[in-house]
């Protein structure tokens, strides 16, 4: 297998996806099932919920109790932060995140969508499109996931009907086209009865397309990386003090997007000095070729002054360098936001001192409504306007998420209080 062929696989065997929607909608029902029924469970787990269950009155197994492990959670019968779940097929690896329903816990879900590749919003089939499923929908758009399931779950509880299926998914359409949603596909489910979730089962007959098991599987994420843009933060400069090594200077660091060979022109940013790619070395030793999300060491031709916080671009490919630009900030803190205080941002590698300069408005996330704002505090979301000490190297977030997105950090707690995704600089297309 070429080095070309194993990052691909690498990154196309790993999908990241989070559940959401409204409260009591099955979203903890879900995941244990896709677990139960794809055997990535341990049987002393599946005991323990089981004794679980019969020590609350309950018959069967109550699968929800796989993510819900937080104890408030058991006692609410509610999902109150992000439970992170891993399981595997002989296809696939996958990341769960399952996110609260509540809107007080809005920061939760942005948090686990933030680096997911798809969103399963689950919606009851008896109450149809709610307020829930609506603002979760909008905060998968503002995060970028590319891929979104609209899972149309406890159609037992509906006879299974094709009629209130089709009304749900038109309803959903209507308002989907109003977000910058694409790959949206709908499924019929019972996750209780595990219809059409791992198995078809015997009562959607009249649905004729995929499992969600089978669309998690499938789906292509090849695209979801930027693989046009070279993005190499610097994390690390290696000096070895030894002998045979004495001369040796490696920049340490993770590719973000796009890929680079020996021999490549190469810009170092804010500086803007060139050189060229001398030597890609991995775990294995020397490469000709690199690309994201591989970790690699790059050696260059020229001795430069560059340090962590750096970054290297193809020459000719350079993405913002600015002290000012608009984003989208979500604040996650119990402390509002304070206008008068300076906050570090931290963008890939870089850390600079900020404020936040202005707020042009908050979104109201149930209905997608501007609203003046003066202030900001849990859970708000906004758009707003910052300046840093130092410039910052950055790709508006919708056409790199790796580059284009931030956290604030109080610096006398050193608790992120906020993250944020990069808008279009003013006059860019």
């Amino acid at each position: 297998m070429s080095a070309a062929e194993k990052i691909s696989f690498d990154q196309t065997g790993l999908l990241r996806f989070i559940t959401a929607g409204s409260v009591d909608d099955g979203k903890s029902t879900l995941i244990g099932r896709l677990l139960h029924d794809s055997k990535s469970i341990f049987e002393d787990q599946l005991t323990s919920i089981t004794n679980t269950t019969r020590k609350r009155g309950a018959e069967g197994v109550d699968l929800s109790l796989l993510t819900d492990g937080l104890q408030a959670e058991r006692e609410q019968g509610i999902t109150i932060d992000v439970a992170y779940r891993y399981f595997a097929t002989l296809k696939r690896k996958f990341i769960i995140a399952d996110t609260p329903g509540h809107e007080q816990y809005t920061r939760n879900m942005v948090t686990g969508a933030s680096t997911a590749n798809l969103a399963i919003i689950l919606i009851d089939a008896r109450k149809g499109v709610l307020t829930q499923s609506r603002r979760h929908a909008y905060l998968a758009s503002l995060v970028g996931i590319p891929h979104l399931v609209v899972a149309i779950n406890k159609m037992d509880l509906v006879d299974y009907s094709q009629a209130v299926f089709d009304k749900i998914r038109k309803e959903f359409s209507v308002f989907a086209e109003k977000l910058n949603l694409r790959n949206i596909a709908y499924i019929p489910m019972s996750a209780l009865n595990g219809d059409m979730v791992v198995e078809r089962g015997d009562h959607l007959n009249w649905y004729q397309g995929s499992t969600l098991m089978d669309l998690l599987e499938t789906v292509s994420i090849e695209d979801d990386i930027n693989r046009e843009d070279f993005r190499f933060p610097v994390q690390w400069v290696c000096r070895p003090q030894t002998k045979e090594l004495h001369d040796f200077r490696g920049y340490m660091g993770r590719i973000e997007s796009g890929s680079v060979r020996t021999g490549d022109a190469v810009t170092v940013l804010p500086s803007g000095l060139s050189s060229r790619i001398k030597e890609i070395l991995v775990y294995e030793g020397p490469v000709d070729e690199a690309f994201a999300p591989q970790s690699v060491t790059l050696t260059i031709e020229d001795h430069l002054d560059i340090s962590r916080g750096d970054m290297l671009v193809k020459t000719g490919d350079t993405p913002q360098v600015t002290k000012a630009f608009d984003a989208m900030l979500c604040w996650l803190s119990e402390q509002p936001l304070d206008l008068n205080r300076k906050y570090l941002i931290k963008q890939t590698t870089r850390v600079v001192k900020s404020v936040i300069s202005r707020i042009d408005y908050r979104v109201d996330v149930n209905t997608m409504a501007q609203e003046t704002a003066s202030a900001l505090k849990m859970n708000d979301i906004a758009y707003v306007g910052l300046k840093v000490q130092l410039p910052l190297v950055c790709d508006d977030y919708a056409g790199n998420r790796a580059t284009g997105c931030f956290i604030i950090i109080d610096e006398s707690s050193n608790n992120t209080v906020a993250a944020g995704m990069i808008l279009p600089a003013e006059g860019s297309a």
